[in-house]
């Protein structure tokens, strides 16, 4: 074979083959790369919420990208609490709470009028199963243990439901204290997350129902008594009670 022939052959081959740059990247997956990059720079060095980030140029050079992309980056982590922006004084790792969750639950319950009931009935049901599964924790964490401020918040809402009135906050309240006593600080936002979606949905649903405020508020008593009596099995019954005045007024058809 002559050196021609194989030089042709080599150039065909060669040109067969297509040989294209790979696309470029997206705006929206380098804004993406760069918020995962700030991230993981949290998550390497061990910050905490309130701790302070570098600069944005300083950053930038860090994770290998444009000042205005961290700028754009540290925006949008911003609005997730990963990051807080004090103009004037810094970029600090944020609280990381669930308050974007609850605005993005209580949104999406809002866009449709006739979707509301549906979708606080899947978060109520979330609740109580949320109640179920830390039942055993809480009658452990309470056993015993008497405590004032629980006491107080039960009698409230007896004294308010004799009244007439709504006990939104004290209902939330009660059961944000009941979970602090377990310590599993996520479990206790969840559920706080989901409370704060049923009240800035239809904050007095259960009212409307005649006797349902009066149940709702002995079964919050009914379940803080075996709490203390570390009866699991009494606890879970109030846990039922608890939910079943709600769960009625979701599933009734409103009249037209």
């Amino acid at each position: 074979m002559s050196d021609n022939f194989a030089q042709g052959a080599l150039t065909e081959l060669l040109s067969s083959v297509a040989i294209t740059q790979p696309p470029a990247v997206s705006m929206m997956n380098r804004a993406a790369a760069t918020m995962n990059a700030i991230k993981s720079y949290i998550l390497s060095r061990n910050l905490a919420p309130g701790d302070p980030l570098p600069t944005e140029a300083e950053l930038g050079a860090e994770i290998g990208v444009s000042r205005s992309s961290v700028r754009e980056a540290l925006r949008k982590l911003e609005a997730l609490d990963i990051v807080q922006v004090k103009h004037g004084s810094g970029t600090f790792v944020g609280e990381m709470s669930l308050e974007p969750m609850v605005q993005t639950l209580a949104l999406r319950a809002s866009l449709s009028a006739t979707g509301n009931r549906t979708f606080l009935l899947e978060v109520a049901e979330a609740r109580r199963a949320l109640d179920y599964g830390m039942a055993r924790d809480v009658v452990r964490a309470h056993h015993q243990r008497p405590n004032p401020q629980l006491d107080q918040l039960v009698e409230a809402m007896l004294e308010l439901t004799e009244q007439g009135r709504s006990f939104m906050a004290e209902d939330m309240a009660f059961h944000d204290l009941l979970l602090r006593g377990v310590g599993n600080e996520l479990l206790r936002q969840t559920y706080s997350s989901f409370w704060l979606v049923h009240t800035a949905i239809l904050p007095d649903l259960v009212t409307h129902t005649e006797g349902a405020a009066v149940a709702t508020a002995r079964a919050h008593q009914a379940m803080l008594s075996a709490a203390y009596a570390g009866d699991l099995d009494a606890y879970c019954l109030a846990v039922e009670e608890h939910y079943e005045p709600l769960m009625t007024a979701l599933r009734h058809e409103p009249a037209e």
